[in-house]
């Protein structure tokens, strides 16, 4: 039996993290993991996604060529090889994951876990076989999948979720996606790109539901636009498979009601935590609805065994779990180390155009008692987005009305995912709006807008 100072189970973005930055601080690691390193991220969300998302991107460009003085003929999507271009990048990022544990003298260990009282885990394999591994500590970063619930019967072939959707043989004609939130959105783009017929239900008032309302309804614009149909407020009355077709009534708060057929339902509705057969019961580790409550270090309701990432619950995004796992290797290495700042964390959403934010909506800001500015830059008035082809959205930032604070910063545009690094730094840092304005920014960048935000809400502006 191998003894560890530190297990870590589950090896996605949260996990495989926290193993490294434990064995850095000279904890002997391992990290346990029952499918691929990488986890859920890297094998079936994030890279994949974004690799047929690029392609749809790039599908849709070449088709307006002659937007940019180009003639191109004979442009067709190849629906099964954008899948497996997709697969052949999950491949080559999960060899880096084993190259940076091994690299960092972290064990990976291939089995699922279960914790057992006295400080030991056991491993069964794909064959399984079982063994054993004791730890002084634990960090659970097993991770979430996809919520189901019985009104929306999931049978992974017509009615399937994002895992499914990743690994299709064949694109669908006409798509029901349920939920709008940042998977069902990017999905919708993809497969409206691709050709297919796409409808987007929501129970809430808005598509992205987190994001400022005003991106958000410049975003439904661009999607009616391109042919998809939206339909907030509104829910699921009944969804029923019958052969290769899927039916459901589509119930508005209104009252209404209309009925939907087609041959592919995606449910995107949310996530619960993996807490199931890991032994937390017997061990006394807290849940609570599917997910495991923990403190600001992240340890549980047991002080040596931690948790991070999805199965501690909302934010559920990859950046925000690996930030996790860092500080919480660092705390049970009684290294000096930050709680996390929840109120910097970016989020992005990878449809075309891409919406990305950071901190405080302007509702979410007056709703708190602040007395704002707000300044908007469209891109239509920057010499790179037009010489580009990429002149639609724009940024908007929420600023503290007294003291320049920047609280939030918001953009939709085809780069805004990249776009909101900087921001990001500026919110960090508690920044002022005075002072990104005054920085000299290059010209011509795509860059240059957030600065042009900044000086409209100081009512600065030069541009617009």
């Amino acid at each position: 039996m191998s003894a560890y100072d530190c297990v870590v189970i589950g090896a996605g973005p949260g996990g495989y993290v926290a193993a490294i930055r434990a064995a850095q601080l000279g904890l002997k690691t391992a990290v346990i993991e029952k499918e691929s390193p990488g986890g859920v991220c890297l094998n079936w969300g994030c890279i994949p996604s974004k690799a047929i998302l690029k392609s749809a991107e790039l599908f849709t460009t070449m088709k307006h060529a002659q937007d940019f003085g180009l003639k191109v003929q004979g442009v067709e999507a190849d629906f099964d090889g954008i899948i497996k271009r997709s697969r052949g990048v999950v491949d080559k990022m999960t060899g880096g994951v084993r190259f940076l544990l091994k690299k960092n003298k972290v064990d990976l260990i291939m089995g699922h876990a279960r914790i057992k009282p006295g400080n030991t885990i056991t491993v069964t394999d794909s064959a399984n076989k079982e063994s054993a591994v004791t730890f002084k500590k634990c960090i659970i970063a097993t991770g979430a999948r996809a919520r189901l619930v019985p009104t929306l019967p999931v049978d992974y072939e017509r009615i399937i979720t994002y895992r499914q959707a990743l690994e299709l043989k064949e694109r669908p004609s006409k798509l029901l996606v349920i939920g709008a939130g940042a998977i069902g959105i990017e999905f919708s783009y993809f497969f409206n790109a691709m050709g297919t017929e796409v409808t987007v239900v929501e129970m809430l008032d808005q598509i992205l539901p987190i994001e400022d309302q005003e991106v958000s309804k410049a975003l439904e614009k661009n999607f009616t636009k391109t042919g998809i149909k939206i339909k907030t407020k509104a829910g699921i009355e009944s969804l029923v498979r019958k052969g290769q077709t899927v039916s459901a009534l589509i119930k508005g708060q209104d009252g209404s009601v209309e009925q939907w057929t087609g041959d592919m339902c995606l449910v995107a509705i949310g996530f619960q935590g993996n807490v199931e057969d890991l032994g937390l019961e017997q061990l006394g580790v807290r849940t609570e609805k599917s997910f495991i409550p923990v403190d600001k270090y992240y340890q549980t309701s047991v002080p040596n065994i931690y948790a991070i990432g999805d199965v501690i619950g909302a934010p559920m995004l990859a950046h925000v779990a690996s930030h996790e796992g860092i500080v919480a290797a660092e705390h049970l290495a009684n290294h000096e180390t930050h709680p996390v700042d929840y109120t910097s964390v970016p989020g992005c959403t990878f449809c075309q155009p891409q919406v990305a934010s950071i901190g405080l909506t302007e509702k979410a800001a007056r709703d708190k008692g602040y007395k704002v500015r707000v300044g908007k830059f469209p891109f239509s008035a920057s010499g790179k987005a037009v010489a580009t082809n990429e002149a639609e959205g724009f940024v908007k930032v929420v600023i503290d009305e007294t003291v320049e604070e920047i609280l939030g910063v918001h953009i939709i545009h085809p780069e805004a995912t990249e776009l909101i690094g900087e921001a990001s730094i500026i919110k960090t840092h508690e920044g002022v709006a005075s002072s990104v304005f005054n920085t000299i920014h290059a010209h011509p960048t795509l860059s240059e807008a957030l600065m042009e935000a900044m000086g409209d809400a100081l009512g600065r502006a030069i541009h617009i």
